[in-house]
């Protein structure tokens, strides 16, 4: 079964060696697992969205609880949301979110969960890659797409416009790579109207935070 998006960041923001979570600047990892979920349900066809709202498209379920529980809610609410609302609800519940999917990658065998404690008191879970090459394959995908000249399909177009929105570009790129491909990032992102939609309501979000 293919990785889902969330699932992918979840990857790229581990650290590989100590399976914890990569230090990130500010929201960028709330950020990140937000509009990862948005982007999964547009993807398959359950939502899609313009500069005013994030809307229903089907209600088909995607069997995967999480998803499938976000989709009901946005056909659930009414009037309808624009995206930046529904990114910052995620960006919220986003602490509960992210052992949710990390679960589902220990089931499927691609991490593994240790616990251990933090100061020889407060719990820590960490969660080493049991399948080192998953997330390096999902790195390198998204590389050859930024360093080459192949036009991308939707999902990895909507892969690096989040990476993009989010401050995740550094954790693919060199810094001296990601200079020589500032052109072509910007290019993708703008591919797809959901993440030109996701990349609008962040800067408001960005803005309203100050």
């Amino acid at each position: 079964m293919p990785l889902t998006m969330p699932e992918e960041i979840l990857l790229l923001t581990l650290d590989d060696a100590t399976g914890r979570p990569i230090g990130l600047p500010g929201p960028a990892a709330e950020l990140a697992m937000a509009g990862a979920m948005l982007m999964e349900l547009a993807l398959a066809g359950r939502v899609d969205t313009d500069p005013d709202q994030l809307y229903l498209v089907s209600e088909a379920p995607l069997g995967e609880a999480s998803l499938d529980a976000l989709l009901s809610r946005i056909g659930a609410t009414q009037p309808t949301r624009p995206s930046r609302w529904w990114i910052e609800q995620l960006m919220r519940e986003a602490p509960k979110l992210r052992p949710v999917w990390l679960e589902r990658l220990v089931a499927r065998g691609i991490l593994r969960r240790e616990k251990g404690r933090v100061f020889w008191v407060l719990s820590d879970h960490r969660y080493p890659k049991a399948d080192g090459g998953t997330t390096e394959a999902v790195r390198e995908r998204l590389r050859q797409v930024l360093l080459g000249d192949v036009i991308p399909d939707a999902r990895d177009a909507m892969m690096i416009g989040l990476c993009r929105i989010a401050g995740l570009i550094p954790l693919l790129l060199s810094e001296q790579e990601a200079a020589r491909a500032m052109g072509r990032v910007e290019q993708i992102a703008a591919l797809e109207e959901m993440a030109r939609a996701l990349a609008a309501a962040t800067r408001d979000i960005y803005a309203a935070r100050g």
